[in-house]
């Protein structure tokens, strides 16, 4: 069962656990995920303001993925008729 992440604080609580439970400090997941230890910083600390891209990296390298619940994908026709 996933987390259930309603803001970029709930987020960023579950990375910090799930990097404390992998035993991983803050630099070495920066490092895994290519990118800065202050982004891990502020991922952590739930700032709302992120780069996308650097977010998923870091979810990839903790084993997460992102999925998004209760909106359904309009097929490719329907979205021509709302042009």
């Amino acid at each position: 069962m996933g987390s259930l992440i309603q803001n970029s604080v709930d987020l960023g609580r579950v990375v910090r656990e799930t990097r404390k439970r992998l035993k991983l400090t803050q630099p070495q997941l920066a490092l895994a995920a290519n990118v800065g230890v202050r982004f891990i910083v502020e991922l952590e600390a739930g700032k709302p303001t992120l780069r996308f891209e650097n977010i998923m990296r870091v979810l990839h390298v903790l084993g997460g993925v992102l999925s998004v619940d209760g909106m359904t994908p309009l097929i490719s026709h329907e979205l021509e008729g709302d042009r």
